[in-house]
């Protein structure tokens, strides 16, 4: 049995980088009984401890070699892909980052079982799907649900403008609140149907939802405050421009009621109040030339500030859709007046408590206006 302090300084070292970095558990547990052995432990105290058997600790008390860390391996950890070659492996690294398409393919995703057929054909090496499965694991590659992106349809040079333009708006608005304030804007939907989102349940069974159809739905209209994230919504039949100018009329005179209750008179507001810098996306009911016009003529103090076509991720009201729909997640309304009802609470009342630091991924981008 190796002494106490048998390592060198520089043998502890090595297996101690070992120790973090091997993927195997067996030669980490290899490693710790050499360490614990260099310092002085029992081969019954380290069994104890690592909760093996003392036979289990005695062989590799002899057996294991701290100049040679492949001593700690055994035959089983060559694993059933050995067949692979290294160009075997560069080349399936190389190919399950490649749009199949690209190979003349008709389907749109590499399966396990595609890859290792197409090897076949390219290498003449036969490999089962659950081997490119190890071999992928291993070279750290996980099998997740892609996300969508918008990223092809994005102007990169507008979207750098607007987020430049954004970080001097917010940076004004902060040093001088009474000057401007910037408010997000946008529009959603909820539906009666029941949301479906994740929940937690036993390994191997699933629970059931309701799946009724039902009819029914309230569209939402509204805007966000980023400086308090105070929330203006209004309930509308529909998203149109004349419910857009309607809605922007209540927020207008919303502001404008705080400037006044800070004693201020109201005929000053025009000309000393606070500026108001509206920030929405590109729908056609926001750009419509005679509803454009009655906004610059009746709400001179308001300003329209357009996203970048498909740049959802800069306006922070989709947090607030978003975190109301994982609100009523897996609820069933009875009708819409009931649903009407809790989402006025929630997003005109403060009841909807929303985590403003996390970054939601709303097609295909990540919130980052915040």
């Amino acid at each position: 049995m190796p002494a106490k302090g048998f390592l060198s300084q520089e043998q502890q070292k090595k297996l101690q980088k070992e120790l973090k970095k091997q993927e195997h558990a067996e030669v980490r547990e290899r490693i710790l009984i050499l360490l614990l052995l260099n310092d002085g432990k029992t081969q019954r105290e380290i069994a104890n401890f690592l909760g093996c058997s003392l036979r289990k600790i005695a062989y590799w008390c002899v057996h294991d070699d701290p100049e040679n860390l492949e001593s700690l391996k055994d035959k089983r950890m060559s694993g059933n892909h050995h067949k692979a070659t290294e160009e075997y492996i560069d080349l399936l690294l190389k190919i399950v980052d490649q749009d199949p398409e690209e190979l003349g393919y008709e389907f749109g995703r590499w399966t396990a079982k595609r890859l290792a057929t197409y090897l076949n054909e390219k290498t003449g090496i036969k490999l089962s799907s659950s081997q490119i499965r190890r071999i992928l694991a291993k070279k750290k590659y996980v099998y997740l649900w892609a996300k969508y992106s918008l990223e092809d349809k994005q102007d990169p040079e507008k979207r750098k403008l607007l987020k430049k333009k954004l970080e001097e708006y917010i940076s004004i608005s902060k040093e001088k609140p009474k000057l401007l304030q910037i408010w997000f804007w946008d529009e959603s939907g909820f539906s009666l149907r029941v949301l479906r989102r994740k929940l937690w349940g036993k390994k191997g069974s699933r629970k059931k939802i309701t799946g009724q159809r039902r009819k029914g739905r309230v569209n939402v209209t509204g805007a966000v405050r980023y400086s308090d994230k105070k929330r203006v919504v209004d309930f509308v039949p529909k998203g149109d421009g004349n419910n857009f100018y309607l809605t922007l009329k209540v927020l207008y005179q919303e502001v404008k009621n705080e400037w006044i209750q800070q004693c201020h008179a109201s005929e000053d507001f025009e000309s000393k109040g606070t500026k108001i810098l509206v920030i929405l996306d590109n729908a056609s009911c926001h750009k419509k030339e005679d509803i454009l016009n009655k906004i610059e003529g009746e709400m001179p103090n308001l300003v329209l500030e357009f996203l970048p076509t498909y740049s959802p991720d800069y306006n922070i009201a989709e947090l607030v859709w978003h975190s109301a729909k994982e609100f009523l997640a897996h609820r069933l309304f009875k009708s819409v007046e009931q649903l009407e009802f809790l989402l006025h609470r929630l997003l005109n009342q403060g009841e909807l408590i929303i985590n403003w630091d996390r970054k939601l991924k709303n097609k295909g981008n990540f919130i980052s206006a915040i």
